[in-house]
């Protein structure tokens, strides 16, 4: 190739790259974000329906982009009372969600224990259909989940990726693990 369709070559790529750098911006103007403040930070935040992780990710640094409109935000953490807000998002601007969660009565034990090994810590973990809390928190033998004894059904959902699910028998006193992807 000659040196002169080269430097045209060269020319359209960085082109080609401003207009994506300028379509991103334009992109993330349009957008709104939410933030939290929540107690207890490990609450589970669901935006229309979809889980974006735990409350304390969206404190002070971190914001969650969202589309301007209504929106609802669930927080879920199974040892407190779901709180759901609607929230108007309005392009470049941030809504704070304030909230302090009531707690619920403490379960009864017996209880058997359930660890969760996934190599996203922030995947959602869901017992029967219902949020417990992200991998992060049941991932080691100092942490775990407790649950009276009985047979469940696990479902680990990731940020990315494909969902893993399985049956799983809690026994007294003794530990059930389920491997994510």
């Amino acid at each position: 190739m000659n040196a002169n369709l080269l430097r045209k070559l060269s020319f359209a790529r960085s082109l080609a790259v401003l207009a994506a750098i300028a379509l991103t911006g334009a992109l993330h103007a349009q957008q709104g974000h939410v933030k939290t403040q929540v107690d207890p930070g490990r609450a589970g935040v669901f935006i229309d329906g979809k889980y974006v992780g735990p409350a304390a990710n969206f404190r002070m640094a971190r914001k969650y982009a969202v589309a301007p409109g209504e929106h609802e935000i669930k927080l879920v953490e199974p040892r407190y009372e779901e709180v759901t807000a609607k929230v108007t998002i309005i392009a470049g601007k941030t809504v704070e969600l304030k909230e302090r969660m009531k707690a619920l009565p403490k379960p009864k034990p017996p209880f058997g224990r359930l660890r969760i090994i996934s190599s996203d810590k922030f995947a959602a973990v869901y017992v029967n259909g219902k949020l417990m809390g992200h991998a992060g928190e049941f991932n080691n033998a100092f942490q775990g989940l407790l649950l009276n004894p009985g047979e469940y059904v696990v479902k680990i959902v990731p940020t990315k990726g494909s969902e893993h699910e399985e049956k799983v028998k809690i026994e007294v006193d003794r530990t059930a693990i389920v491997h994510g992807r």
